[in-house]
């Protein structure tokens, strides 16, 4: 799989998700933030909801915020947790890959892989991933 490197923009992604979670974070209930760039060049966040047997990732709540001011495109995203006084990168789980393949197969997913920060394109990170075709509807 191509990875790509780290780009500024990335950067101020990364402290956006960091930033949010900063601001939230409220241990058993919002413990994981997130950032989505979108097609417009804005950035949208937001945090996990923790509830009594389900809760949803910070991604889909960033993606809705995104969606919910009338962006139309992902290009990018990014999910960070807090370890401590540090706010280190995580990988999407199989169901965050699987909506930001729905969305963008091209939007980049920046992402952890045994510590390092990486980047590749959301169909990378889903091989095999069911296309659901939502723009033929």
């Amino acid at each position: 799989m191509q990875t790509l490197p780290i780009t500024a923009e990335d950067q101020r992604l990364i402290e956006a998700a960091r930033d949010v979670l900063r601001r939230n974070f409220r241990p058993a209930r919002h413990t994981v933030g997130a950032a989505v760039l979108t097609g417009s060049g804005k950035i949208y966040t937001g945090v996990n909801v923790e509830a009594c047997g389900y809760g949803p990732c910070a991604e889909p709540i960033a993606v809705g915020a995104a969606f919910s001011n009338g962006e139309t495109r992902i290009v990018a995203i990014v999910a960070v947790r807090r370890r401590g006084q540090e706010y280190p990168v995580l990988s999407p789980c199989g169901n965050c890959r699987q909506l930001v393949v729905d969305y963008n197969p091209e939007a980049m997913v920046i992402y952890s892989d045994n510590g390092a920060v990486c980047k590749a394109a959301a169909r990378d990170l889903l091989p095999g991933a069911y296309i659901s075709n939502f723009d033929d509807i």
